[in-house]
């Protein structure tokens, strides 16, 4: 049975879990009470769009029925029915996020702290770093990871589970913008808010082909390795209706009608600065499809498509059969 904030104010849980004055709403379908169940650890990329009922089977399987909790910044409590209509799980649990103080509520870190499964929706970014970036939140999230709990996030949600990650703080930025000047205002990074094994040195984009975003995020690696953060950066582009499943040593596999790209940068930029058009050549690119996978820990594919990249005064070209960036 669904639980919304207002059954829930019938629980004996504390009022600042009830109020939405506390900054944040929680929902739950079906047991509040926690479970303790043994978990697999794991990671779910997903790229947005129509979610994938086969992604979430694997996140449960990995949850060993436990408590799944979602956690935004905007939306609804819609995952909650949906993901409890997949797999058998003792519950699946949203909070919805509206301040910082929230961050450090003790329901809320509770409730995260005992989650057999993690999940990140989409929205915006921007707020996910702003209410959660340095806060029990993100302790709290690490945490799981260290314990072996499968973690996922989708669009927003895919966005902060990389070491590096485009914040989105000034607005988001289109690939033309970035490669025509890689120091647009618009062109936001941050750094450590998560510190997931298998996301070191890495930056994540979604919606990869629809929103033409190899571009950009040819443009951010540039950025990590100018400005310092990254002597070999590299980054994972994930499409639409595509989700990227990662064991827990680095071995990804691919669900969905997408692809996933993974981009390494090995030099610095020939050409990056403010006002000037980005130059960026020979960019290693792996592209995955169907049964094709991934090695993180190697950083080497199996069954996919290798081929480079470049950024000639901003624009972008590929040594792909026909020039073919994607």
């Amino acid at each position: 049975m669904s639980v919304a904030l207002a059954l829930a104010l019938a629980s004996p849980l504390p009022s600042a879990a009830r109020l939405p004055e506390s900054g944040f709403e929680y929902f739950v379908t079906g047991n509040p009470a926690d479970a303790v169940k043994p978990t697999a650890g794991g990671l779910l990329l997903m790229g947005g769009g129509k979610d994938i009922d086969a992604a979430f089977e694997w996140l449960i399987q990995k949850s060993g029925g436990g408590d799944v909790v979602v956690i935004r910044a905007s939306g609804t409590d819609a995952y909650d029915p949906y993901i409890y209509g997949l797999g058998k799980v003792d519950s699946v649990e949203t909070i919805i996020f509206k301040s910082r103080a929230a961050a450090a509520d003790p329901f809320v870190l509770d409730k995260i702290r005992h989650a057999e499964a993690l999940f990140i929706a989409g929205g915006d970014q921007a707020n996910y770093l702003k209410y959660w970036q340095g806060t029990p939140v993100a302790t709290a999230i690490n945490d799981l990871a260290r314990r072996h709990v499968p973690i996922g996030g989708t669009s927003a949600g895919l966005a902060v589970l990389g070491e590096f990650s485009f914040s989105a703080r000034q607005d988001t930025i289109l690939s033309s913008q970035a490669l025509a000047d890689p120091f647009d205002r618009r062109l936001t990074l941050d750094r450590h808010f998560l510190g997931l094994a298998s996301m070191r040195g890495i930056i994540t984009d979604s919606h990869f082909v629809k929103r033409d975003r190899m571009g950009r995020l040819v443009a951010f690696l540039a950025r990590l390795v100018a400005d310092g953060w990254a002597r070999r950066a590299r980054a994972i582009g994930v499409d639409e209706q595509t989700a990227l499943l990662v064991e827990p040593g680095g071995r990804a596999s691919l669900l969905g009608s997408g692809a996933a790209y993974f981009l390494e940068a090995k030099a610095k930029p020939e050409i990056c600065r403010a006002g000037t058009p980005l130059t960026y050549r020979d960019l290693a690119v792996y592209k995955i499809t169907g049964a094709a996978t991934f090695d993180l820990s190697k950083w080497r594919g199996a069954g996919g498509t290798a081929y480079d990249v470049s950024a000639e005064a901003g624009a972008l070209t590929s040594r792909q059969p026909g020039g073919a960036i994607y």
